[in-house]
């Protein structure tokens, strides 16, 4: 090669075509020239380089938070990295209940109308036909009742129907804990911080779900003593009117002689109806507000609260357990610092090629 170029220049030295214009002739000179021409080209394209190696390096510093930062081997680094989880969890689980995202308005559709509609479905009327009227109060009374009222019929067909209302306040009791174990299962899959950790998740959905049985339990146990309460203490005001309205044939012995009539069997029906229509209202609006009380008050206040004193008792090698990443996110941030780290290197060599202009 040094030999060609040496014969080359000794041509364009001696050729009588070339010899004025030797100094820039021949392959040495053209590829000086190409290399000044190939250094001003890169050097105009430098801003662009560097744009696009900057705009990669966000990029990839965004996935590696999203990915997040390697975990400590500090139990106490690690305590405070599931602490943190576990509040990332919980203010995604509030703003749903809160209805800064969609789910919790699911609650108060239970309230407005499922737990409505199964009151109207409740079987009043064939509890309240006059035959079965008729049965409870010649059951009740026997052969000596009141003279103006059946008092024991009325107890009988008041306490026997409010029973009905037992199943329907279990239901919705059961229907919102549905809803809240949905939203429990929904945070944590929105819950970005938490996807690479499927350990803790299984044991965060586990401690949640736990919690809310609990609170079933109690909201369940109110709802119930709701409806007891309104079948063991009538409402005295209520029937203080009745004997009045029965009275006003003047004679109380007809009511004695006439208690199995249909129009007296009708009228104690009609009054049974009426006193179960009102508690019917009072319970529709009641029983919701024990079961936020029981239920949705409890979940935003304490849903996590024996889950943290339960980790607060763990040791480092639990959890670290706690923490156990996916293999595959592992490798896939691993292969992001890499990169990251290339292209941060590849910054520095075109920052020093800039600033060497």
């Amino acid at each position: 090669m040094i030999a060609a170029r040496r014969r080359e220049r000794e041509y364009f030295a001696t050729s009588p075509d070339y010899k004025h214009l030797a100094s820039r002739m021949g392959s040495e000179y053209l590829g000086k020239m190409l290399s000044k021409h190939l250094e001003t080209v890169i050097k105009a394209r430098i801003p662009s380089i560097l744009s696009l190696v900057n705009k990669s390096i966000d990029e990839l510093e965004n996935e590696m938070n999203q990915l997040g930062r390697p975990i400590a081997v500090d139990a106490g680094a690690q305590l405070y990295t599931i602490l943190e989880l576990c509040r990332a969890f919980d203010r995604v689980f509030k703003e749903h209940l809160d209805g800064g995202r969609p789910g919790g308005d699911r609650i108060y559709g239970v309230f407005d109308n499922q737990f409505p509609a199964a009151l109207k479905k409740l079987p009043f009327d064939r509890h309240l036909s006059q035959q079965n009227v008729r049965k409870i109060v010649s059951e009740a009374d026997g052969y000596q009742p009141h003279l103006i009222a059946p008092e024991q019929g009325y107890r009988r067909l008041i306490e026997s129907a409010l029973t009905y209302f037992r199943g329907p306040a279990e239901n919705v009791v059961d229907a919102v804990h549905f809803v809240l174990r949905e939203l429990v299962r929904k945070s944590i899959s929105e819950t970005q911080e938490l996807k690479r950790f499927p350990t803790l998740q299984a044991e965060l959905a586990a401690a949640a779900t736990e919690a809310l049985e609990k609170f079933r339990d109690d909201s369940r146990k109110t709802a119930l003593r709701m409806v007891d309460m309104e079948a063991s203490y009538l409402t005295v005001d209520f029937f203080r009117k009745l004997p009045q309205e029965l009275d006003k044939g003047g004679n109380p012995s007809s009511a004695t002689t006439d208690r199995y009539t249909e129009g007296h069997l009708r009228r104690i029906g009609s009054n049974v109806s009426a006193y179960i229509n009102m508690v019917c209202e009072t319970l529709r609006i009641s029983i919701p507000k024990a079961v936020v009380h029981c239920q949705v008050r409890e979940a935003k206040r304490s849903l996590l609260d024996h889950f943290y004193t339960q980790v607060g008792k763990k040791e480092g090698r639990q959890l670290a357990s706690l923490l156990d990443e996916d293999p595959a996110l592992m490798e896939r941030r691993a292969a992001c610092a890499k990169r990251l780290e290339l292209y941060k290197q590849a910054r520095d060599e075109i920052d020093s090629v800039a600033w060497a202009r």
